[in-house]
């Protein structure tokens, strides 16, 4: 079949479903971006309805038109995160492959000072440095400067952040309060009744506060109350998993059961609960939340909620892609799923994977 002819341009939008695929495998493929794991006959069939289709880039000239930067920015609250923390540096992996594949350059722009007037982030968009932005995990303080950007309509997209009430704020997330309320029944249906909790930051964050109240609701599912002394907050790292947990041991509620905001500090916590002379499952069952890479082969291997940061990450870059060419869609807010993965910590049978779900 000879190309196409047609006085509208093809958008890869109809190259994606004729070839019965995604708009972000057509970019990859188009692009020739390596090491997507795109199989011979998936790259061929994009190929050939390319082909069919007509279609041709125009990324250069889209960008003389419209004065666009190519360039977009991906936020987050501390460059001190990448340092300790497991899941932004996969996030900033998918963001990057996905924009790239795309056509635009990223820059990764740590806000320090979030609490200044205009937001940390606002001076990149308002020099117009940047044609669109992805903000990770940024504190309360910053939700009245996202939801200015993207009344102005600038595209916006955000992860970790309680901003659906927003009618202009799209986001890719995950339920982290129902996400929670599994993890923290997980433990209660196994009959510990003494389950603590510490978030992996300060209650500044949407996530941290989302996941307490997921905690909460298990407990009183149970009839159970989330007791104050069982409650504290690390920063992060494992190291200040460590600290929380010897406070926590310190102040000496009693608790046969631990929820983790994060897999990082539950390793922390495991390891104060060790130095402690506690014994994981035996004496204090663990859950905790993202399943990174090291999960696996903690000691015990940890039960936790199993997050993809990579695959939202490019969720969340084909959206913002989306955006910046003009697109709105109906959808404003997707929520993916996070199933439980139980290995050894919890003292649980092992190998079983639950969804979040599940009820």
């Amino acid at each position: 079949m000879s190309p196409k002819t047609t006085t509208t341009r093809v958008t890869s939008s109809q190259v994606a479903k004729l070839a019965g695929v995604s708009r972000t495998t057509v970019s990859f493929v188009l692009n020739d971006v390596p090491h997507m794991g795109i199989s011979e006959e998936t790259r061929e069939r994009v190929l050939s309805a390319a082909r069919q289709l007509g279609y041709v880039p125009n990324a250069a000239a889209r960008s003389l038109v419209s004065g666009a930067t190519r360039t977009v920015a991906i936020v987050t609250p501390h460059s001190e995160h990448l340092k300790v923390d497991a899941f932004i540096p996969r996030m900033l992996a998918g963001v990057n492959d996905t924009c790239h594949a795309h056509g635009y350059k990223v820059i990764f722009e740590p806000i320090i000072d979030t609490g200044r007037s205009g937001g940390g982030f606002l001076e990149m968009v308002d020099s117009r440095r940047i044609d669109g932005l992805i903000a990770i995990n940024t504190p309360r303080s910053d939700d009245v400067h996202l939801a200015r950007l993207a009344s102005e309509g600038f595209p916006l997209v955000v992860f970790g952040s309680k901003l659906v009430e927003h009618a202009n704020i799209y986001s890719i997330d995950v339920d982290m309060r129902e996400a929670s309320r599994v993890a923290t029944r997980h433990l209660l249906s196994l009959g510990h009744r003494e389950v603590a909790y510490l978030g992996f930051a300060s209650d500044e964050y949407h996530g941290v506060t989302e996941r307490l109240y997921g905690y909460r609701d298990a407990m009183r599912e149970f009839g159970l109350g989330a007791e104050f002394e069982r409650i504290g907050f690390a920063d992060f790292s494992a190291q200040s998993g460590f600290d929380a947990m010897n406070a926590m041991l310190e102040r000496g509620p009693s608790f046969t059961a631990l929820f983790a905001g994060n897999d990082t500090i539950a390793f922390g916590a495991m390891s104060a609960l060790r130095k402690a002379g506690l014994r994981v499952p035996d004496d204090i069952a663990v859950v905790g939340y993202d399943d990174i890479p090291l999960a696996a082969y903690a000691a015990p291997p940890l039960t936790t909620m199993r997050t993809s940061p990579y695959e939202q990450a490019c969720e969340a870059a084909t959206l913002l892609v989306r955006l910046m060419s003009g697109e709105r869609p109906a959808e404003l807010h997707s929520l993916l799923d996070v199933p439980l993965i139980i290995r050894e910590s919890c003292g649980s049978a092992v190998g079983h994977t639950a969804p979040a779900s599940a009820g």
